[in-house]
C-alpha cells in the first residue's frame, strides 16, 4: 500500500471513532521520518486510548504489521507510528499545550486552520 492509501484508511478510522479536529500534514520533502502526520483530538483520556487501540488494530489487519504505540496508558497524548504515517491523538488541553500544528504546518496553512477552513495539503 502507498502512504496515501494508508493515510486514507487512518482518516477513515479516526472519523469512525469520532476523533475531533483532525489535521493532516504532508511531510514529504520536509522530513525523513514519515510521509504524513495526522493530529486529532479525543474528548477524554478513555476516548484517546480507544481511538489509538482501534487504529492500531485496523492497521495491523490492513498491513500485517503492528504499529508502534507510545502513551496509551495515560491517554493524554498517544503516538501511533505506522512508518509512513505518524498519528498523534491528544486530549484537547494537551494538544493546545504542545501545538504540534504550529511546529509542522506551513504558516499560510496554519492561518487557514485558525480561520476554520482546512488547508489543501
Amino acid at each position: 500500500m502507498t502512504s496515501d492509501q494508508i493515510l486514507d484508511r487512518i482518516l477513515s478510522s479516526l472519523d469512525d471513532d469520532k476523533a475531533e479536529d483532525i489535521v493532516t500534514i504532508d511531510l514529504r520533502g520536509r522530513s525523513a521520518m514519515a510521509d504524513h502526520m495526522v493530529i486529532a483530538s479525543g474528548r477524554s483520556a478513555r476516548q484517546v486510548g480507544a481511538i489509538a487501540e482501534k487504529l492500531a488494530d485496523r492497521m495491523k489487519q490492513l498491513t500485517g504489521r503492528t504499529p508502534r504505540i507510545e502513551g496509551k496508558d495515560t491517554g493524554d497524548w498517544v503516538l501511533i507510528d505506522t512508518d509512513d504515517v505518524i498519528v498523534h491523538v491528544f486530549r484537547p488541553e494537551v494538544r493546545e499545550f504542545y501545538q504540534l500544528e504550529k511546529m509542522w504546518m506551513p504558516a499560510d496553512a496554519l492561518s487557514r486552520v485558525r480561520e476554520g477552513t482546512r488547508p489543501a495539503m
